[in-house]
């Protein structure tokens, strides 16, 4: 048996698990996108069907997307669902000390 050890993880996942940075940003905003779509499905009380048609796409995308198949799916669109069921999204534009490039967040 092989001795396995716990270590505690960052703050990205997907860091974690080795991708680039700019891929593992990408891949945690998304992720939190879908999150947030599935928090307010669940909290509208809607079917998959019918969140689907609120969000102009069909059952089976909406679905494979909210169990976390994000390679298809851009934060457009994400972005575009969760207004289609009644959410806001904001988008916050600041400066960043680091000349290395920006950053993407969810809050």
């Amino acid at each position: 048996m092989t001795d396995l050890k716990a270590r505690k993880g960052g703050a990205n996942i997907f860091s974690d698990l080795g991708f680039p940075d700019a891929e593992a940003e990408e891949a945690l905003v998304k992720s939190e996108l879908i999150s947030a779509i599935a928090a307010t499905v669940k909290l509208r009380k809607l079917t998959q069907a019918d969140a689907a048609r609120l969000c102009g796409t069909d059952q089976p995308t909406l679905s494979k997307v909210l169990r976390g198949r994000m390679e298809s799916i851009t934060i457009d669109k994400l972005t575009h669902w969760l207004t289609a069921l009644g959410r806001n999204v904001d988008i916050r534009i600041g400066r960043r000390v680091d000349v290395r490039g920006g950053h993407l967040a969810v809050q």
